[in-house]
């Protein structure tokens, strides 16, 4: 049977698994208002408003961010750049962020 080691070990693992399943829901609502912005050009205000909406507050705790004004500014100006996260979060996306920040450095 399981021992206590076992049950924290599968508690932690479990966390992890509905943290990961919370972040998922905060970059659908990143997309979802990236897409609104190029629409109807209301995208910060609608991750605005979802991120202090207890809701939205309550995803953003269980993802593990802190639901904060400065987190709040943060999905704000993501939504305001226009990038998909599935963009962002893509090796070629970094490496070329890197680079074009390279060359800033050297200019």
């Amino acid at each position: 049977m399981f021992d206590a080691a076992d049950g924290t070990a599968f508690t932690h693992e479990q966390g992890a698994r509905a943290r990961k399943l919370f972040a998922a829901v905060v970059l659908a609502a990143l997309d979802d208002a990236i897409a609104d912005d190029k629409k109807y050009g209301n995208g910060p205000e609608q991750i605005a408003r979802w991120a202090r909406s207890r809701d939205g507050r309550e995803v953003l705790s269980c993802a593990g961010i802190d639901p904060n004004e400065r987190v709040v500014a943060g999905l704000m100006e993501f939504v305001a750049k226009g990038v998909r996260t599935s963009v962002a979060l893509s090796r070629e996306e970094s490496e070329r962020r890197a680079a074009a920040e390279a060359e800033a450095e050297a200019a």
